[in-house]
């Protein structure tokens, strides 16, 4: 991956979230472009230190990233709990709510997080922002009865005083898009959502929606990278906030046996 001005943001978040994971842990891996440069700099740490570590990866191509880069993996039916899941975000308000499944993987990228210990979640500055709802929401949906399932949200967006949205199918080239479970995703355009744990709550009690992308009250820890290697670390449960400056060098300098 080439290590543009966006991707040195990426990369600094990635790597402090590393730096909490121990020898023997076992660890959810999240999905996206940010999380893909954890996994790379993972791997490195796991080479250079000989650290014994298990990989629950949240999507297929996560799987495929860490198994390249050597990485020891797992499922999540063989171990009773995850030491900690570090994932991105497509989007993080001053509540930590965070909108998440660009990429969509939310499914698998939801259940991984709520059987671990301790949620990191990590980003470029750019994603934290003060209302949810810019970025789309993803909305998966059983492909059986999907327009019926559209419906059902319209009319529950409109109870729920939404006027200004808009709902598409999203597509892979010219055919819908299907998750690694076989289900579609509808990207709902609210511009700005007012009440993200009421919306998540009546969202997934429409017939034929599997999960949404609201995740409420699941990040432990925000860290936020920027291009010139500073990071903010927010700490949710301690309302603490501490900034450091991360070498991205080491990143390079981190050899493979």
């Amino acid at each position: 991956m080439k290590l543009t001005n966006e991707n040195q943001a990426k990369l600094t978040a990635a790597m402090s979230a590393v730096d909490y994971i121990e020898d023997g842990m076992t660890v959810g891996l999240g999905s996206g472009s940010t999380s893909a440069w954890m996994v790379e700099y993972l791997a490195k740490r796991i080479s250079k230190e000989n650290l014994s570590i298990k990989g629950v990866p949240t999507s297929f191509a996560t799987k495929k990233l860490a198994e390249t880069r050597g990485i020891s993996l797992t499922t999540l039916d063989q171990v009773d709990a995850l030491d900690l899941t570090i994932d991105g975000t497509d989007e993080c308000d001053k509540n930590y709510n965070l909108i998440k499944g660009g990429g969509a993987a939310l499914l698998h990228e939801k259940i991984v997080a709520k059987a671990s210990k301790k949620v990191i979640i990590i980003a470029d500055v750019s994603k934290y922002v003060n209302t949810l709802g810019n970025f789309p929401l993803p909305v998966e949906v059983i492909e059986f009865g999907w327009r019926f399932s559209k419906t059902q949200i319209e009319l529950k967006l409109l109870q729920l005083g939404y006027c200004n949205f808009k709902i598409e199918l999203r597509m892979n080239d010219k055919s819908a898009l299907k998750t690694d479970e076989g289900n579609l995703i509808l990207d709902l355009k609210l511009f700005e959502i007012k009440n993200p744990a009421k919306l998540t709550q009546e969202l997934n009690s429409i017939p034929g929606v599997v999960e949404n992308g609201l995740f409420v009250d699941v990040c432990n820890i925000l860290i936020l990278g920027n291009v010139n290697g500073d990071v903010e670390v927010c700490d949710v449960l301690n309302k603490k906030i501490t900034k450091k400056r991360i070498d991205i060098f080491k990143f390079h300098e981190a050899s493979t046996r």
